[in-house]
């Protein structure tokens, strides 16, 4: 970081990846070398700390065990800049740790904490944001499962199966309030007889919920001594970590606890508390007797609204607009829809909005990254596999295809399917049911499939890397997405919406852009689209100061190619703008070919006659002679 452009580039990549990295771990890795290289460290990491453990999460420049995980927790507890020999350490985001190891001026440290910092909240934000949708949408997923169940026993199991899985916890239980006995009747309770734990009603960690009617989170360094090791004891379980909320019937009665144990990694946190809370909200509607149905109809409808507001396509140009009219007119149909577009375009937003436009948008909108999904993993996550199908099988699990049902199945980056996995996804949309892995019965399924890709599938087909017959079958309609460079005035309409959103967020008021800083937008190629816009918006909410945004909070934006060309910086009109763009154009084809006529035309997209007479409009020379017949100009070769 020795000089000023070396910095720019830095904040530049940090500014990209930012705005593409779907979680923090993946962010790191990609940027940490980066900043090795700009900063001339001979090693950096970051760490997290996980109650009562610390994980190297990305390192570079030295193995994952010589990173002084000592020294990261004495900068997390002072909060501040931490040396020890060769090593520094500076607390970056919640658990996390930014540690470097080589000679480096106090100074540059600071700015290079201070940029990976802010980047590393736009990542965490975003990352909340979609888990946020994601939760609600799993809940809609879970509370329509719980509908189909009569029997008590059932639903209990199932609530406690939805709660591990959404909160990613060992396991959980549903304690019923027995007021009159004044016992808590827990279910299920692995390791007890008959699957059942009573305990008193004022003890341990459930008691003191149902009595509060506040949540409790214990374990990991917090409050430790009030689990209750009895019951551990008893069950032949040890738990390190304990979540648990009341269960509130719509009337406000106390039902009894959801409690939750053992996360998976680290602590329970407040995200997980308001998934727990949510998920209880439903459980207490599940449980109160059947008169009550309509409450449960009435909270899965509240949620289903939530979850659509928080998808918009937002833009006035004529290509979204041209989106948003098709949306409407193919949503509540049951055609098979290809959305193709950049990364960062906006597929699984106009996905989600089919979904919610439809009258499927009750049931379940289910997601799944085809890229993601390797050989051995493929026909189990689509299609589900019966407990001991094979070694980790130790339950029963229904396939995307299974909880779809009667919803949206979203088939995301579908080009990157194997071939072998494209022939058993035709043959289950044909004929329209799966068998689990392992299991022998045919099992119906009635799903409506949405598909994506950024890659050229019809190319793909030519080529033989995708089969003909699947692609017909998810191309009955396709929606195109326009890059974020092509909508126009759309940049500034969306600019606006998310620094108006992040503002209300922080409860300040929105500034306005001034008209350079607009034209400095709208000049910006914009190549992680949508995505990185939302993210400098961001940055704008949290670092600008003022009520106006001017050219000076947008220095750090590349505006492209556009700069080479010293008419597009305002001193010249429309016309003239174009006229030496193409002139440049074309000269800059001519010399890529070396002078061959032929081949600047094939790759300008015209006839060389055309490409003659073109010149000669725009009076460059080697146009044709006055009457057609030779050209002026010969071909090099």
């Amino acid at each position: 970081m020795n000089d000023l452009t070396g910095w720019s580039q830095f904040l530049q990549i940090l500014l990209t990846q930012a705005g593409q990295c779907d979680e923090l771990t993946s962010f790191y890795d990609l940027v940490l070398p980066e900043g090795q290289k700009a900063l001339g460290l001979e090693a950096i990491a970051v760490d997290r700390a996980t109650p009562p453990d610390w994980h190297v999460v990305s390192c570079c420049g030295c193995q994952p065990k010589a990173v002084p995980s000592d020294l990261a927790a004495e900068a997390l507890d002072q909060e501040t800049l931490q040396t020890c020999g060769e090593w520094s350490a500076m607390p970056l985001v919640e658990n996390y740790v930014l540690l470097t190891k080589g000679a480096c001026k106090p100074q540059q440290l600071a700015q290079f904490q201070a940029a990976l910092s802010e980047a590393c909240s736009t990542v965490l934000a975003q990352q909340q944001s979609r888990r946020r949708i994601r939760r609600l949408e799993k809940i809609l997923e879970i509370t329509h499962a719980w509908g189909q169940t009569n029997c008590m026993e059932a639903l209990l199991q199932a609530m406690a199966e939805a709660a591990t899985e959404l909160l990613k916890a060992d396991r959980a239980s549903i304690f019923l309030w027995d007021k009159a006995n004044k016992l808590l009747v827990g279910r299920p309770a692995l390791g007890i007889d008959d699957d059942e734990l009573r305990i008193p009603d004022d003890k341990g960690i459930v008691g003191q919920v149902v009595q509060s009617g506040e949540p409790r989170r214990v374990g990991g360094g917090v409050d430790e001594d009030q689990i209750a090791r009895a019951v551990d004891l008893e069950t032949g379980y040890h738990t390190e970590t304990v979540l648990c909320v009341p269960l509130i019937s719509p009337l406000g009665k106390c039902l009894g606890a959801f409690e939750v144990l053992n996360k998976r990694e680290g602590r329970f946190t407040d995200e997980d508390e308001q998934g727990l809370l949510e998920l209880a909200a439903h459980a207490a509607v599940a449980l109160e007797n059947t008169q009550q149905l309509e409450e449960l109809l009435s909270k899965h409808q509240l949620l289903i609204e939530e979850a659509a507001e928080g998808i918009q396509l937002i833009g006035d140009s004529p290509a979204i607009e041209a989106v948003r009219s098709t949306t409407r007119r193919i949503a509540d149909t049951d055609l098979a829809i290809l959305i193709l577009g950049e990364n960062g375009t906006g597929k699984e937003v106009v996905a989600r909005s089919i979904h919610y436009l439809s009258r499927r948008r009750e049931q379940p909108f289910i997601a799944i990254n085809c890229a993601a999904l390797s050989e051995t993993l493929l026909e189990s996550e689509l299609f589900g596999h019966e407990k001991g199908a094979f070694t980790d099988a130790h339950q029963t699990r229904a396939g995307k295809f299974e909880l779809a049902s009667g919803g949206t199945l979203f088939l995301d980056e579908i080009g990157d399917m194997s071939l072998s996995g494209q022939a058993k996804l035709l043959r289950v949309l044909e004929e329209k049911t799966v068998v689990r892995v392992g299991g022998s019965t045919p099992i119906h399924t009635e799903v409506r499939i949405l598909a994506a890709t950024n890659q050229d599938l019809a190319k793909m087909v030519r080529e033989k890397r995708f089969r003909e017959d699947l692609f017909f079958r998810l191309n009955v309609v396709s929606l195109e997405l326009p890059p974020l460079r092509e909508r126009g005035d759309d940049i500034v309409l969306l600019a606006d919406f998310f620094l108006q959103s992040f503002c209300r967020n922080m409860g300040r008021s929105t500034p306005q852009f001034s008209a350079a800083a607009k034209k400095q937008l709208l000049a910006h190629a914009w190549p992680g689209n949508i995505r990185e816009l939302r993210n400098l918006m961001e940055r704008l909410a949290y670092l600008s100061s003022g009520d106006r945004i001017e050219i000076e909070d947008l220095a750090f934006i590349d505006t492209g190619a556009a700069g080479d060309l010293g008419c597009l910086e305002g001193a010249c009109n429309l016309a003239d703008a174009t006229r030496e763009f193409q002139q440049k154009y074309i000269r800059q084809m001519i010399e890529l070919t070396r002078g061959n006529m032929s081949q600047a035309a094939k790759r300008l997209g015209l006839h060389r006659s055309n490409l003659y007479r073109k010149m000669r409009q725009l009076e460059m020379g080697g146009g044709e002679s006055e009457d057609g017949s030779e050209p002026l100009h010969q071909d090099a070769g």
